[in-house]
């Protein structure tokens, strides 16, 4: 074989490797990008949150109303009036009442001047008896005449006993009828906010009877003392007890969470129809936070109660967890590797991790990405590099 041939044989296998080795490098699969994350040490807590919104309650809060119905002649106050307990918040119309009263007050003092009357007969009485008496001993008047004397003697007596029971009976009228005239009006049972009023000068007021829920006249808070009711769910109630660490956060304060702990949990659990059995637990926020803002009864907040905080521990994101403890780490050969891992505290965020995963490993959080798999290669997405 000549050797132009040989050189010619040598050039055509040589494109042709060069043409093989293109066609295998556009048609090569191409990485996968994900977002990592470097596996560091830091604080992992254990905790559970509630399955509703709670609410911002007040310490104390009520809700008045009259004991009878009748038309409002004053409203003493209005809505977002701080009041001292007390005072008068509103009088319904009571001159009938008023005018029974008075009534009462001079029958008590007709009754006194009774009493003097009658009681002044039968002192007389009593000292005309003893005369008889001893004129008897004597013998200058008759037996039946001393008997006479001492008869008369005692019923008078008797009449002003009666009058003074007739004082004590006008004078228990007139305390029933101050009794009467305070269903009529309202006062401040506590130091608070009028946070609602319903009714106006005018207007009747009826009170809410007995499993018809009327309005309130006058809804009545205490707003320097507050705090948060939420449900947590019934297998999460074993768990918590009073005393517990929480971070309470606001829809009001977005991006902000302040401390507080567990002040009581609910005795029973509330079923609600199509959901599911919770137990309330009430909790209150720390009184020396400065950060703290003013919190308005009515404000939905979320609950979440911290069992348990371990710091300095080695700890993986929450998300890059596939179900049996298992990781993708982006190895230094360019590809994604599977790893099994050992797990401790968890919570929505941070897991604590035992064994499996060093401090400087990388693991993919991006899970939900095609392709996605043990064995791929990856790049790393820079645009959300962690």
């Amino acid at each position: 074989m000549s050797p132009t041939l040989i050189r010619r044989i040598a050039l055509a296998l040589l494109v042709l490797c060069l043409l093989g080795g293109a066609v295998w490098w556009a048609k090569r699969p191409k990485p996968i990008a994900v977002l990592v994350a470097t596996i560091d040490q830091g604080k992992v807590e254990s905790s559970i949150a509630n399955t509703r919104a709670g609410t911002v309650e007040a310490c104390q809060r009520t809700k008045l109303s009259t004991t009878m119905g009748g038309r409002i002649e004053t409203m003493a106050v209005k809505e977002g009036d701080r009041v001292k307990k007390g005072q008068l918040l509103m009088k319904l119309w009571n001159d009938d009442q008023q005018a029974q009263s008075t009534l009462a007050q001079t029958q008590v003092e007709t009754a006194r001047k009774h009493v003097a009357e009658a009681c002044t007969v039968a002192a007389n009485a009593e000292a005309e008896a003893k005369r008889q008496a001893s004129l008897f001993q004597q013998g200058f008047v008759s037996g039946s005449r001393d008997e006479q004397a001492r008869a008369e003697a005692q019923a008078k007596r008797a009449t002003c006993d009666a009058a003074k029971a007739d004082v004590a009976s006008a004078q228990a009228r007139v305390s029933a009828t101050h009794v009467e005239q305070k269903r009529t009006v309202l006062y401040a049972p506590f130091d608070g906010t009028v946070a609602k009023i319903v009714g106006e000068v005018g207007e009747y007021s009826t009170p809410s009877p007995p499993g018809v829920p009327t309005p309130p006249a006058i809804d009545l808070i205490d707003d320097t003392c507050l705090y948060v009711s939420a449900p947590m769910d019934e297998v999460d109630a074993p768990k918590i007890s009073a005393g517990q660490p929480v971070r309470i956060s606001f829809d009001a304060l977005p991006k902000q969470s302040f401390a507080g702990k567990v002040r009581r949990v609910a005795p029973y659990v509330t079923a609600v129809e199509k959901q599911a059995r919770t137990v309330d637990i009430e909790a209150t926020l720390d009184p020396t936070d400065k950060a703290l803002p003013r919190l308005l009864v009515g404000y939905s907040a979320d609950v979440e109660v911290v069992l348990a905080v371990r710091d300095k521990v080695v700890r993986v994101p929450t998300s890059a967890l596939q179900e049996g403890g298992r990781v993708l780490v982006a190895a230094t050969d360019g590809t994604l590797q599977e790893r099994t891992v050992k797990t401790g505290l968890a919570n929505w965020e941070f897991t604590e991790v035992l064994e499996g995963l060093a401090a400087g490993d990388k693991v993919v959080t991006s899970l939900e990405r095609e392709g996605v798999k043990p064995g791929a290669a990856y790049a790393i997405d820079d645009k959300a590099k962690k």
